[in-house]
């Protein structure tokens, strides 16, 4: 730590009087050199401590008073500091070469895998821990309170004199210190919630029931428990991988932890009237997703009587600083050790400098009231479609004196009341506002409950349109309308034509989520952009508004499009749709491009409109999705669920002027998969066949790209419309390593790139019906039916931490006339 934030300490004295200890300060060698990994702890109590920074710094502070230091470390002489003051924050401590603890038993000073006693300690841990905690019982409840809070960090008197804070100075009488890292923080949100959980081991069940939240404000309850779910996902340390924000960390406690930590069994002790061994454990390489710091383990049981873990400086995870975490296990009886505090704390920043500014992400998890081999019945733990309970929203002040498990401290106390003042301040209203509409796209109109956007689809082009500009919005009462209706016109200043969209939804049942949906949509679309397409009113394809292309994308059609739908939910993430659809397609570009199909029945034996009248029943499964809201539109706030669906189209001839009778069968599945600590990888598998005889606009078109655009589920060697089919079957696979091998190459290690490698391949078949009745358009028709269609891409992501550049190559059907052997695309986005 940087000694010139020492000086924030002082200047905050004042504002942090609730810790009874405070201790601040840097380790050192003999020669000067910063020692790392060093353990600090109070001597009255050993479970408190901390791990030295990679630059030998080190903060801890405690609600207890103690009088006595101990540093220590293997290979070093421990050294006890006398503590005369309650606050201090220049510590410096040397240490000299020497003997480890006594109690402890060191058979050499290496890290040696066969020789460490720290090693043979932790495949004790791995034997026993499928016995310890809840697994020794049948089944268990428990309560449990969770609080989280938000907070802005290294809060100093040049941000404090800002011309954003100008009329909200109010807001720094809150400030204080972390216990963690010594920073000073201004507490902006909170959120309380509390829990009742049940489980059944036998059923391996389990299920958590809601019975009070309450939060500081700016946004509505579901919202933020949602996000707060997705950010700070439950975790267990005696897995193998812990993953955070999207990333797998691995686990210190992990089987394969031998290969990726260094151990040092540098303790033992008596905790709670049970004798416990002290291991202290770092990484053995940099740039790998994992932690530092140390666990106090039982000598019988072999269970975790208090960890705490902190992400390496070095790990390749963007827009996070650090992340802290403790727990603390509670001795039920002889051989029972029961989570009984979890501790988690990230330092969300844009850079990784010691002084940079950012946001504190806090959860503390607290559990209490243990009852085991209560049965109950299985029907119990059957998942709700739709669990909210409105009355855990309306909880008084004497429910919350109650329930929590932990009290809240004078700081968090005041947040409530400091934050409903500021949001009366006009020029926090604006900030907010502005927020708002960056994360949502829509700009919010309160005196109409309408929103207008999204602002990110104004502006467009095509060959069709030229420069296309768009206005739109949406109906907005709340996040949880049981109601909404949007709505967009468009105008293209090439072809001088108006197009529009509308549509309408409403929920009529909240259990088992019943909505009724219709509209009707006039436009200019590049179809054929996805296998598995649905009749979306208001969607509308990546590739139709491309400013940038490769060649020329004249393939548009004129779309005019009627929906109405029904679908309901019978079980939670089950999803079944009805919905009937008229379309009519006409090629938007008839000079290049067309659409047409042999009629006998028209005067010129060729007919260049479909009109298609369809039926379309889906059912669509998303196990472990998580939403957010309860109204007719919810938003998912995870992304690491499997999707299957199974659709069945039957379009039917002379309905409203139909012209096709047939039937198309479809199947999908998506599933992304963290594989440890080697990444994620994503695959998608699509399969479709049609049964009858179709035009082109009616077939399943390869999904090509044209656009400079790295987007997945698509070929970016492939033009639109160069492959055809009636009959397929897809596969897409990406991996991406988060950085786990260019982090080995000393040249790229501190550029956290991250490399991605993807293979796709389709095999398709067109019938000679189908070539024949399209025989009038002007395109080639053809399918990969001699052998399957592949493509494979390296890509390099993290770049600056926001973009990503991918090299693909085609593998096959090089010999099509303008075939593209290799493409260079990219892409922007947001990642941790």
């Amino acid at each position: 730590m940087s000694k010139k934030i020492l000086v924030y300490y002082f200047l905050l004295f004042s504002c942090s009087l609730i810790a009874q200890t405070k201790v601040g300060g840097t380790v050192k060698d003999e020669a000067g050199a910063p020692v790392a990994f060093a353990n600090v702890m109070f001597k009255e109590n050993p479970s408190v401590g901390v791990i030295t920074n990679d630059d030998g710094s080190f903060y801890l502070d405690t609600d207890e008073t103690y009088k006595t230091l101990v540093v220590s470390l293997l290979g070093f002489a421990t050294q006890e500091i006398d503590l005369t003051k309650r606050v201090t924050y220049d510590i410096e401590v040397v240490l000299t070469e020497g003997e480890q603890l006594e109690e402890v038993v060191v058979y050499s000073g290496n890290m040696s895998k066969k020789n460490n006693p720290a090693i043979d300690i932790l495949r004790k841990i791995w034997a026993k821990k499928r016995v310890n905690g809840l697994h020794q019982y049948k089944q268990f409840e428990y309560d449990k309170y969770e609080k989280v809070e938000f907070d802005l960090n290294s809060i100093d008197s040049a941000m404090m004199k800002s011309k954003l804070f100008k009329g909200m100075e109010f807001i720094f009488e809150e400030i204080d210190t972390s216990r963690i890292t010594g920073k000073t923080y201004l507490p902006m949100f909170i959120n309380e919630a509390v829990y009742e959980v049940y489980g059944d081991n036998n059923l391996g069940k389990e299920v958590e029931r809601l019975t009070g939240n309450r939060n500081s404000g700016f946004s509505s309850n579901q919202n933020i428990i949602s996000f707060i779910q997705d950010l700070y996902t439950d975790y267990d340390i005696y897995n193998n991988y812990l993953v955070f924000f999207d990333k797998s960390f691995v686990s210190p406690l992990s089987r394969t932890g031998i290969d990726v930590y260094n151990y040092v069994l540098n303790d033992s002790a008596f905790i709670d009237n049970k004798w416990c061994y002290n291991i202290v454990y770092y990484p053995r390489r940099k740039n790998e997703l994992t932690f530092k710091g140390d666990f106090w383990v039982n000598d019988t049981t072999f269970a975790i009587k208090d960890i705490n873990l902190q992400v390496t400086r070095s790990a390749n995870i963007n827009w996070v600083k650090d992340i802290y975490i403790e727990q603390e296990f509670e001795v039920v009886n002889d051989s029972t050790f029961l989570l009984k505090r979890d501790y988690m704390m990230s330092d969300f920043s844009l850079n990784k400098k010691e002084k940079s500014k950012g946001i504190y992400g806090k959860r503390t998890t607290v559990y209490d009231n243990y009852v085991f081999d209560k049965e109950k019945p299985r029907s119990f733990y059957e998942a709700k479609v739709d669990p909210y309970n409105e009355k855990a929203y309306n909880r008084d002040e004497a429910f919350w004196e109650t329930s929590r498990l932990e009290k809240l401290n004078e700081d968090e106390k005041k947040v409530y009341t400091m934050l409903d003042t500021l949001k009366t301040v006009p020029k926090f209203k604006k900030l907010y506002s502005l927020a708002s509409i960056l994360g949502s796209g829509y700009i919010e109109v309160d005196k109409y409950n309408f929103d207008y956007g999204p602002i990110f689809s104004t502006f467009g082009y095509n060959e069709k349109e030229g420069v296309r500009l768009r206005v739109g919005g949406r109906t907005y009462f709340g996040r949880n309308d049981m109601w909404r209706i949007e709505g967009y016109t468009a105008y293209g200043f090439k072809d001088n034509q108006f197009k529009y969209g509308i549509s309408g939804k409403v929920l009529l049942d909240r259990k088992t989520r019943l909505i009724l949906s219709g509209g009707n949509r006039r436009d200019v679309e590049q179809i054929g952009v996805s296998l598995t397409a649905t009749n979306d009113v208001l969607g509308r394809s990546f590739a139709s508004s491309s400013v940038f292309t490769t060649g020329s994308n004249n393939t548009l059609t004129d779309i005019k499009l009627s929906t109405l739908a029904v679908e309901f939910e019978p079980a939670k993430n089950f999803v079944f749709k009805v919905q009937g659809s008229h379309r009519s397609l006409r090629s938007a570009l008839p000079e290049t491009f067309s659409l047409s199909y042999v009629d006998i029945e028209s005067p010129t034996g060729v007919e260049s409109e479909t009109n298609q009248f369809e039926m379309m029943t889906s059912i669509e499964f998303t196990p472990k999705r998580k939403t957010m809201g309860y109204g007719v539109e919810r938003i998912d706030v995870n992304d690491d669920y499997a999707r299957y669906a199974l659709l069945y189209t039957s379009g039917i001839k002379d309905v409203l002027n139909s012209d096709f009778d047939y039937q198309k069968l479809q199947l999908y599945y998506r599933q992304p998969i963290n594989v440890g600590g080697f990444g994620r990888l994503t695959s998608t598998l699509e399969a479709g066949k049609t049964f009858g005889e179709v035009p082109l606009g009616l077939l399943s078109v390869i999904p090509g790209n044209q656009t400079y655009f790295s987007i997945f589920n698509t070929f970016p060697n492939l033009d639109f419309y160069e492959f055809v089919t009636d009959t397929y079957v897809s596969v897409h696979l990406e991996h991406n390593f988060n950085g786990r091998l260019f982090g080995r190459i000393p040249m790229l290690r501190k550029l956290n790139l991250r490399e991605i490698v993807g293979v796709r391949g389709v095999y398709g078949a067109l019938s000679d019906e189908n070539i024949a009745l399209s025989a009038p358009t002007s395109i080639p028709l053809r399918a990969p039916d001699a052998e399957p269609y592949w493509e494979y891409s390296f890509g390099v992501g993290n770049i600056f931490k926001v973009f990503r550049i991918d090299f693909n190559f085609r593998g096959n059907y090089l010999d099509i006339p303008g075939a593209r052997p290799f493409s260079v695309t990219g892409a922007f986005g947001f990642s941790f």
